[in-house]
């Protein structure tokens, strides 16, 4: 589940009020929009809350969005599933997998940052064109080049696992960025009940990728050849994602996103309706500017560490995930093949598309942290039921019961994460948040296949207990900082009355 995965958001926000820098004229300004940048708001406000989103960016955008990413929830576990299945070896497989985080983790920000300042046309239609070719690359090195069980002599395998983990196109934080933008315009009230909904859904859609990506891993690779996931998701990157890219909803996301005031306008709406404070957790943009210079330099201190919070949050969140997935071999390895993990780990994601999709009709009053340490706390206890199953039919109760909590837990974290974004540096944020999953992904996959490979799937699933167990310290910690940042604000307004 990497997911996906972020923009401004906050799959429970609401319109009741705003937060102080949201109503500053400075704040509100908005140029007035370029002719071809401009696309129409529907005027309508019939229809459900997810009725609404073909009418905000198009019928196709939504169906388009949703498959142009799911060559990254492939990427990982397809590399996985093939070089274990060449080599005969988990170390080695999942040191490919880990490649491909690490790759992601490191190349998803600079992608970002390219899309903040060229504009996401250019980034993405170049990235697919890399991405693919270094797919097929990635194939071939594990055929052509001989590894075995020797994680030196598998060093061309991992080199191209890195790149095509690197020049992956992030479709599913942009097209965030893209959901705050559409959603910038209008009533206040609408605005917020709009980016509610698509934020809600863009949650969703990630989980259901990383159901239908190892699925189709698993099912392909099972029942045909391990190569074969890899080279559809270069087909469906060379096709899909330079269709996502030129996109009409590309066009309005300089007049907003990009925009410094405009953009925490859209988080300062969000957090507020949160049960949080967006001078809270800004980072020096947001800073008070009549409060003393020790002031500033405190608000900035807890801006950093609210950023860091949600970004380590998602790390541990990718460890889960990637130790799951590669005890999940182990474990089917032991009474069938390993390639029905894929089929298996997409149990958790529907159990968790589907909680992620109800938190939006959560109600106000249960906060951001106090979400975060539940859903974490339940995360833990559930994991370790998967040390229990010896067969097929209790570990699939135990994987639907578990994902429950899941989804939630990356609503939440990337709401607020979303809410502490920068101003104008939205999509380098977003795409360095859903890097994290990966990167976790790639740890926990590189941690839980050493320790499958040699004491068995029961210690690899240790893994996992301990990264909810992470999870739920975070959340502790992201509680105080929030709750030290709404302190500090309301001090510096008493201080300049």
């Amino acid at each position: 589940m990497t997911t996906s995965m972020f923009s401004q958001a906050s799959a429970a926000t609401s319109p009741a009020t705003t937060a102080p820098e949201a109503t500053a004229p400075e704040a509100t300004a908005r140029p007035a929009p370029h002719p071809e940048q401009d696309i129409p708001r529907p005027l309508s406000s019939r229809g459900g809350r997810y009725a609404r989103l073909p009418l905000l960016a198009g019928k196709g955008f939504i169906p388009l969005g949703l498959f142009a990413r799911l060559p990254l929830a492939m990427l990982t576990v397809g590399a996985l599933t093939l070089v274990t299945a060449v080599t005969g070896s988990y170390a080695v497989g999942g040191a490919a997998a880990g490649a491909v985080g690490i790759g992601s983790a490191l190349g998803a920000p600079v992608l970002g940052a390219w899309a903040d300042r060229l504009g996401q046309r250019l980034v993405l239609l170049v990235a697919a064109v890399f991405n693919t070719a270094a797919v097929v690359a990635l194939i071939l090195t594990a055929y052509l080049v001989p590894s075995g069980q020797d994680l030196g002599a598998a060093v061309p395998v991992l080199v191209a696992a890195f790149v095509a983990g690197a020049s992956c196109p992030q479709v599913g934080p942009l097209a965030r960025v893209r959901w705050m933008a559409l959603t910038a315009r209008g009533s206040t009230a609408r605005n917020a009940k709009d980016l509610d909904a698509a934020l809600s859904y863009e949650s969703t859609a990630d989980e259901l990728t990383f159901v239908l990506g190892p699925a189709l891993v698993g099912i392909l690779a099972s029942l045909i050849a391990p190569w074969l996931p890899l080279a559809l998701a270069a087909a469906l990157t060379l096709t899909l994602v330079p269709a996502f890219a030129v996109h009409r909803t590309h066009l309005a996301v300089p007049l907003s996103v990009r925009r410094r005031r405009g953009a925490r306008t859209v988080a300062g709406s969000g957090t507020a309706a949160s049960g949080t404070d967006a001078s809270a957790t800004a980072g020096p943009d947001t800073a008070g500017s009549d409060a003393a210079g020790s002031g500033r330099t405190g608000s900035r201190a807890n801006g950093m560490a609210a950023v860091a919070l949600p970004f380590l949050a998602m790390v541990c969140m990718g460890t889960f995930f990637g130790s799951t997935q590669t005890g999940l071999s182990s474990f089917s390895a032991s009474f069938a093949t390993a390639e029905i993990a894929g089929l298996l780990y997409a149990v958790m994601g529907l159990s968790s598309a589907a909680a992620a999709l109800s938190v939006a009709y959560w109600p106000q009053r249960f906060t951001l942290s106090a979400r975060w340490m539940v859903s974490a706390m339940l995360m833990a206890g559930l994991a370790v039921l998967l040390l229990l199953p010896a067969s097929a039919f209790p570990m699939v109760l135990v994987l639907l019961v578990l994902g429950l909590p899941v989804g939630p837990l990356m609503v939440t974290v990337f709401a607020i994460g979303g809410l502490v974004a920068p101003a104008g540096r939205l999509g380098t944020v977003m795409t360095a948040l859903a890097s994290g999953i990966v990167a976790g992904t790639a740890l926990g996959s590189s941690v839980a296949g050493q320790l499958a490979q040699h004491q068995g799937y029961s210690a690899a699933f240790l893994v996992p207990v301990c990264a909810a167990a992470a999870l739920f310290l975070l959340g502790a910690a992201a509680a105080v900082v929030i709750r030290n940042g709404k302190a500090r604000r309301g001090t510096q307004v008493a201080g300049s009355r």
